[in-house]
């Protein structure tokens, strides 16, 4: 009996291609990623296949926002898949435009919001000592900034699934370190404000979810931190060495995926047993 020939290779499925690309065309805005931990967060959802916008606050940033968004589109097969946008979260009305700026550049619906924007008082003065406009400085970034960014989500996010917030906090809410009351106070509001809004998101299929990375190694962290400080934060670690981004990206790239449908209103800490 003649043999059958062989059939030919079936073509990769689109089972295959979600697994290879979990966010493929969704849009996400990341706050606060012109550098940091955001940078490190937009890079990694993009080569997830999100569209992304990169948002930074000061004009000083612009050129290392758009330098990220250029990094992303020039691995992007399918044309441009980021773009870069100026907004101030603790500003209701800008926090509007850039929920609409994302729409606008993508024609299409956002899924993703990280809001990783977040200011910390390099001086690190005792509570004793920390002044008002530093205490309010502090809010009006980190919890204002959450909320507002949070509220606009809640009414803008894809709903019927896929639709995921996800912000940035801090180890230092579990820590109670010493030297940083507002930084951790404020972010201790927002991991409130998350564990409350995924519950009243119910029926929505949003998901909200708080990262809380220990002692990362980025310009926010080392900003007047004297060498024995920083020596203190890595002999704190049961690695013995400080945080980088990408210990935190893949984390936020997966509670991005539908993968993470099942996690919600949760504080994950990631800082390598830090706290």
């Amino acid at each position: 009996m003649a043999a059958t020939a062989a059939a030919p290779s079936a073509a990769p499925s689109d089972a295959a291609a979600a697994l290879a690309l979990p966010l493929k065309d969704r849009v996400a805005i990341v706050t606060g990623s012109s550098r940091g931990i955001g940078r490190a967060i937009a890079l990694h959802l993009a080569s997830l296949g999100a569209k992304v916008v990169v948002n930074y606050t000061s004009p000083g940033s612009s050129a290392l926002a758009d330098a990220v968004a250029e990094e992303i589109n020039s691995s992007s097969p399918g044309g441009p898949s980021a773009v870069s946008v100026r907004a101030d979260v603790s500003d209701p009305d800008q926090v509007k435009s850039l929920f609409d700026a994302a729409e606008e550049a993508f024609k299409s619906p956002i899924y993703v919001l990280v809001n990783s924007a977040a200011v910390l008082d390099p001086k690190c003065p005792t509570l004793a000592n920390t002044s008002v406009e530093v205490f309010d400085k502090t809010f009006s970034v980190n919890a204002r900034g959450a909320f507002l960014c949070c509220r606009e989500a809640a009414n803008r996010l894809k709903r019927g699934g896929g639709g995921r917030i996800i912000m940035l906090s801090s180890s230092l809410v579990g820590g109670l370190k010493p030297n940083a009351a507002p930084y951790t106070a404020s972010k201790a509001a927002v991991e409130t404000m998350v564990k409350i809004l995924a519950k009243e998101l119910k029926g929505t299929r949003i998901t909200a979810n708080c990262v809380a990375p220990g002692p990362i190694a980025t310009e926010l962290f080392f900003a007047g931190k004297t060498e024995e400080a920083i020596k203190k934060s890595i002999d704190e670690c049961p690695h013995s060495r400080l945080g980088e981004t990408k210990d935190v990206a893949p984390l936020v790239g997966f509670l991005a995926t539908d993968a993470a449908e099942w996690v919600n209103g949760q504080v994950i800490r990631v800082n390598g047993g830090y706290v």
